[in-house]
Protein backbone atom coordinates (compact mmCIF):
# COMPACT_ATOMS: atom_id res chain seq x y z
CA UNK A 1 0.00 0.00 0.00
CA UNK A 2 1.41 3.41 -0.90
CA UNK A 3 1.57 6.37 1.45
CA UNK A 4 -1.25 8.91 1.09
CA UNK A 5 -0.38 11.84 -1.15
CA UNK A 6 0.28 15.06 0.78
CA UNK A 7 -1.66 18.02 -0.53
CA UNK A 8 0.29 21.21 -0.84
CA UNK A 9 -0.34 24.84 -1.69
CA UNK A 10 1.85 27.27 -3.55
CA UNK A 11 3.35 30.03 -1.39
CA UNK A 12 5.72 31.46 -3.99
CA UNK A 13 7.63 31.09 -7.22
CA UNK A 14 11.32 31.84 -7.63
CA UNK A 15 11.99 34.56 -10.18
CA UNK A 16 15.19 36.01 -11.49
CA UNK A 17 18.44 36.23 -9.56
CA UNK A 18 19.28 39.42 -7.71
CA UNK A 19 22.92 40.44 -7.64
CA UNK A 20 25.92 38.15 -7.86
CA UNK A 21 25.75 36.28 -4.53
CA UNK A 22 22.86 33.90 -5.17
CA UNK A 23 19.85 35.84 -3.94
CA UNK A 24 16.61 35.12 -5.78
CA UNK A 25 13.47 37.19 -6.16
CA UNK A 26 10.20 35.52 -5.20
CA UNK A 27 6.68 36.12 -6.43
CA UNK A 28 4.80 35.78 -3.15
CA UNK A 29 1.50 33.82 -3.07
CA UNK A 30 0.83 33.90 0.68
CA UNK A 31 -0.56 36.37 3.17
CA UNK A 32 2.20 35.50 5.63
CA UNK A 33 5.54 35.88 3.81
CA UNK A 34 7.48 36.62 7.02
CA UNK A 35 6.38 33.23 8.38
CA UNK A 36 6.45 31.19 5.17
CA UNK A 37 9.96 32.36 4.20
CA UNK A 38 11.53 32.56 7.65
CA UNK A 39 15.16 31.41 7.99
CA UNK A 40 15.29 27.64 8.41
CA UNK A 41 12.17 26.98 6.33
CA UNK A 42 12.70 23.98 4.07
CA UNK A 43 11.02 23.57 0.69
CA UNK A 44 11.06 20.17 -0.99
CA UNK A 45 11.29 20.80 -4.70
CA UNK A 46 11.90 18.20 -7.41
CA UNK A 47 15.39 16.82 -6.96
CA UNK A 48 16.46 18.86 -3.93
CA UNK A 49 15.63 20.56 -0.67
CA UNK A 50 15.95 24.32 -0.43
CA UNK A 51 16.55 25.85 3.01
CA UNK A 52 15.96 29.55 3.55
CA UNK A 53 19.09 31.20 4.95
CA UNK A 54 17.57 34.68 5.06
CA UNK A 55 15.17 37.08 3.42
CA UNK A 56 14.74 40.79 2.91
CA UNK A 57 12.49 43.15 1.02
CA UNK A 58 13.92 45.29 -1.77
CA UNK A 59 11.63 47.80 -3.48
CA UNK A 60 8.57 45.71 -2.67
CA UNK A 61 10.11 42.43 -3.87
CA UNK A 62 10.97 39.57 -1.54
CA UNK A 63 14.56 38.40 -1.91
CA UNK A 64 15.69 35.05 -0.50
CA UNK A 65 19.10 33.67 0.36
CA UNK A 66 19.11 29.88 0.17
CA UNK A 67 21.68 27.52 1.70
CA UNK A 68 24.10 26.26 -0.95
CA UNK A 69 23.11 28.88 -3.54
CA UNK A 70 26.17 31.11 -3.58
CA UNK A 71 26.28 32.71 -7.02
CA UNK A 72 24.15 34.09 -9.80
CA UNK A 73 24.44 30.93 -11.94
CA UNK A 74 23.11 28.71 -9.14
CA UNK A 75 20.29 31.20 -8.53
CA UNK A 76 19.43 31.29 -12.24
CA UNK A 77 19.06 27.50 -12.22
CA UNK A 78 16.19 27.88 -9.73
CA UNK A 79 14.20 30.36 -11.82
CA UNK A 80 10.59 29.21 -12.13
CA UNK A 81 10.79 26.82 -9.17
CA UNK A 82 7.46 26.64 -7.37
CA UNK A 83 7.65 26.77 -3.58
CA UNK A 84 4.91 24.88 -1.73
CA UNK A 85 3.96 23.97 1.82
CA UNK A 86 1.89 21.01 2.96
CA UNK A 87 -1.74 21.88 3.62
CA UNK A 88 -1.42 20.18 7.02
CA UNK A 89 1.29 22.71 7.97
CA UNK A 90 -1.01 25.71 7.50
CA UNK A 91 -2.62 27.12 10.62
CA UNK A 92 -6.35 27.81 10.29
CA UNK A 93 -7.19 31.44 9.55
CA UNK A 94 -7.86 33.44 12.71
CA UNK A 95 -10.91 35.17 11.22
CA UNK A 96 -13.85 32.84 10.44
CA UNK A 97 -14.56 35.02 7.39
CA UNK A 98 -11.14 34.23 5.86
CA UNK A 99 -10.19 31.13 3.91
CA UNK A 100 -7.07 29.55 2.49
CA UNK A 101 -7.19 29.17 -1.29
CA UNK A 102 -7.10 25.38 -1.03
CA UNK A 103 -10.28 25.46 1.07
CA UNK A 104 -12.17 27.24 -1.72
CA UNK A 105 -10.86 25.31 -4.73
CA UNK A 106 -13.29 22.51 -5.56
CA UNK A 107 -16.34 24.07 -3.89
CA UNK A 108 -19.59 24.01 -5.86
CA UNK A 109 -20.92 27.48 -6.60
CA UNK A 110 -24.68 27.86 -6.51
CA UNK A 111 -26.99 30.80 -6.94
CA UNK A 112 -29.20 31.73 -4.00
CA UNK A 113 -32.09 29.85 -5.70
CA UNK A 114 -29.98 26.65 -5.81
CA UNK A 115 -29.12 26.70 -9.52
CA UNK A 116 -25.54 25.54 -10.19
CA UNK A 117 -23.11 28.23 -11.29
CA UNK A 118 -19.88 26.21 -11.56
CA UNK A 119 -17.00 24.90 -9.48
CA UNK A 120 -14.19 26.99 -8.00
CA UNK A 121 -11.10 26.09 -10.05
CA UNK A 122 -8.68 28.71 -8.69
CA UNK A 123 -8.34 31.87 -6.64
CA UNK A 124 -6.55 34.82 -8.23
CA UNK A 125 -4.99 37.50 -6.03
CA UNK A 126 -4.99 40.91 -7.67
CA UNK A 127 -4.42 44.46 -6.52
CA UNK A 128 -8.16 45.06 -6.19
CA UNK A 129 -8.80 41.83 -4.25
CA UNK A 130 -9.41 38.16 -4.81
CA UNK A 131 -11.25 36.64 -7.76
CA UNK A 132 -12.75 33.15 -7.81
CA UNK A 133 -12.24 31.34 -11.10
CA UNK A 134 -15.38 29.32 -11.76
CA UNK A 135 -15.18 26.39 -14.15
CA UNK A 136 -18.53 26.13 -15.93
CA UNK A 137 -19.75 23.23 -17.99
CA UNK A 138 -19.99 24.15 -21.66
CA UNK A 139 -19.00 27.78 -21.00
CA UNK A 140 -15.79 29.68 -20.50
CA UNK A 141 -14.50 30.14 -16.96
CA UNK A 142 -16.02 33.07 -15.09
CA UNK A 143 -14.20 35.46 -12.76
CA UNK A 144 -16.20 36.32 -9.65
CA UNK A 145 -15.05 38.96 -7.16
CA UNK A 146 -14.71 37.30 -3.75
CA UNK A 147 -16.65 39.93 -1.81
CA UNK A 148 -19.51 39.49 0.67
CA UNK A 149 -22.10 41.16 -1.61
CA UNK A 150 -21.49 38.55 -4.34
CA UNK A 151 -20.40 35.56 -2.20
CA UNK A 152 -22.49 35.89 0.97
CA UNK A 153 -22.07 32.31 2.16
CA UNK A 154 -19.17 29.83 2.16
CA UNK A 155 -20.04 26.46 3.69
CA UNK A 156 -16.91 24.32 3.80
CA UNK A 157 -18.76 21.44 5.46
CA UNK A 158 -21.25 21.04 2.61
CA UNK A 159 -18.72 22.07 -0.05
CA UNK A 160 -20.92 24.86 -1.40
CA UNK A 161 -20.64 28.60 -1.72
CA UNK A 162 -23.62 30.78 -2.53
CA UNK A 163 -23.48 33.50 -5.17
CA UNK A 164 -25.66 36.58 -5.59
CA UNK A 165 -24.03 38.02 -8.74
CA UNK A 166 -25.09 41.30 -10.28
CA UNK A 167 -26.91 41.07 -13.60
CA UNK A 168 -24.62 40.01 -16.45
CA UNK A 169 -21.67 38.81 -14.34
CA UNK A 170 -22.21 35.15 -15.18
CA UNK A 171 -24.40 35.36 -18.30
CA UNK A 172 -26.65 32.59 -16.98
CA UNK A 173 -29.79 31.41 -18.75
CA UNK A 174 -33.00 32.81 -17.28
CA UNK A 175 -34.81 30.92 -14.51
CA UNK A 176 -37.34 28.41 -15.75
Amino acid sequence: MSAPERRSVVVGRIGRPHGLRGEVSVTVRTDAPETRFAPGTVFDVPGERLTVAGHRWHRGVLLLRLDGIADRDAAERLRGTVLTVAVDDLPPPEDPEEFHDHQLVGLRAELADGRPAGTVRDVLHGPAGELLVLAREGQPDALVPFVRDIVPTVDLTSGVLTLTPPEGLLDLPPET
